[in-house]
């Protein structure tokens, strides 16, 4: 049966879905961060989009190099703060009430926390051997 939440969590996942495809061709969307939100909505309303998702040749290694303990490369994550300051700082400029100022703070410091927390992907590098 369907109910308003979990449609709320599927249009949440998919929002980010699509923002996360326009983030592989626009450099200023990060698209990990967006797919790792995709993946979670779609896990708290749709087995079937999360394992749609989780089985994409395109944006299912992205889960399962999170899922797995391999995390975000460092150049994401800065990225994802700076988008995250960016827009919150742009936001507090335009919105004059204190309260608002103060949650969309909050916000971007837990978003920073969690970011930073989250492991970070291992960039493999291809040891040269020399042969004698």
């Amino acid at each position: 049966m369907w109910n308003f939440k979990r449609t709320l969590w599927i249009i949440g996942g998919s929002l980010s879905l699509i923002m996360g495809l326009i983030g592989i061709i626009v450099p200023l969307l990060p698209t990990t961060p967006l797919v790792l939100l995709a993946g979670f909505c779609y896990g708290k309303s749709s087995p079937r989009l999360y394992n749609w998702l989780m089985t994409n040749p395109y944006f299912g290694h992205y889960i399962a190099d999170y899922k797995s303990g391999k995390g975000v490369p460092l150049r994401i994550k800065v990225f994802a703060v700076t988008v995250v300051w960016t827009s919150v700082l742009f936001t507090l400029t335009m919105i004059p009430l204190l309260l608002v100022k103060v949650f969309m703070v909050g916000i971007a410091i837990f978003v920073t926390l969690f970011i930073f927390t989250s492991p970070l992907l291992k960039v493999k590098h291809k040891s040269s051997e020399i042969m004698g």
